[in-house]
């Protein structure tokens, strides 16, 4: 009797093989279902793939992956506010004084006098510019027309006064001192009925020696002035009266 309650006390002892909790995790899997190897990271390169799966050829324009999208803009920074706008001048030297500072050109300071013949130069050029472009545009207008160019005029000689007048009368009067008077007689074709139209004129002479008497037919020229009325001054006495 006592060997058997030895016995049972022993096998009160021994503990039990625990059971295993539901909430507790089961035993590992064998070393046969093993976790798969671990995968490589982004930074690690990936491994060379052999060279007989190369890369297939490359695909046409039109069937490449469409371009990556831009980035999205920024949202625009916050203007800052507007300065008023000055207002635009209406002086035309205002005008250019602000187109040269626009351009960033500089005048010097210049006195009224530099200004008076800076404007007289100006000026001057272009009436000279004026005065090309007008005989330019007479001269395109005569050849349009067909007309030949006028001859250029010709300058009067200096200390010249032209060839003097001179005309041949018959005294009609001796009676004034130093004085005759002279009809000039004129006949001319009337230029429409061709028929000899006739007319005189008179003129006062100047006769220094009171040489002429009435009749007598005399050579007169032109000369100054010798009084009112006497332009004329006697030559000759061509023929003297019977």
């Amino acid at each position: 009797m006592a060997d058997e309650e030895k016995n049972e006390k022993t096998e009160a002892e021994e503990p039990q093989a625990e059971e295993p909790k539901a909430d507790q995790p089961q035993a590992e899997a064998p070393a046969a279902e093993e976790a798969p190897a671990e995968e490589p990271t982004a930074d690690e390169a990936p491994a060379e793939e052999p060279a007989a799966e190369e890369a297939p050829a490359e695909e046409p324009a039109a069937e490449q992956a469409p371009a990556e999208e831009p980035a999205a803009e920024a949202p625009p920074a916050e203007e800052a506010p507007a300065e008023p706008a000055e207002p635009e001048p209406t002086h035309p030297r205002e005008i250019r004084k602000r187109a040269r500072s626009r351009q960033g050109e500089t005048r010097p300071q210049r006195s009224p006098d530099e200004r008076a013949a800076e404007r007289a130069q100006a000026r001057g050029t272009k009436a000279a510019r004026r005065r090309a472009w007008r005989a330019k545009s007479r001269e395109k207008a005569r050849q349009r027309r067909g007309e030949t160019p006028p001859p250029p005029p010709v300058e009067p000689m200096a200390g010249s006064t032209g060839r003097p007048k001179v005309r041949q009368g018959v005294v009609v009067s001796d009676k004034p001192d130093k004085t005759i008077v002279v009809r000039i007689d004129i006949s001319r074709r009337h230029p429409r009925y061709e028929k000899i139209v006739r007319s005189s004129t008179t003129l006062h002479v100047h006769d220094e020696s009171n040489d002429a008497n009435a009749g007598d037919t005399v050579r007169v020229v032109e000369s100054r002035p010798l009084s009112r009325t006497k332009r004329w001054r006697l030559v000759e006495v061509l023929e003297r009266a019977r």
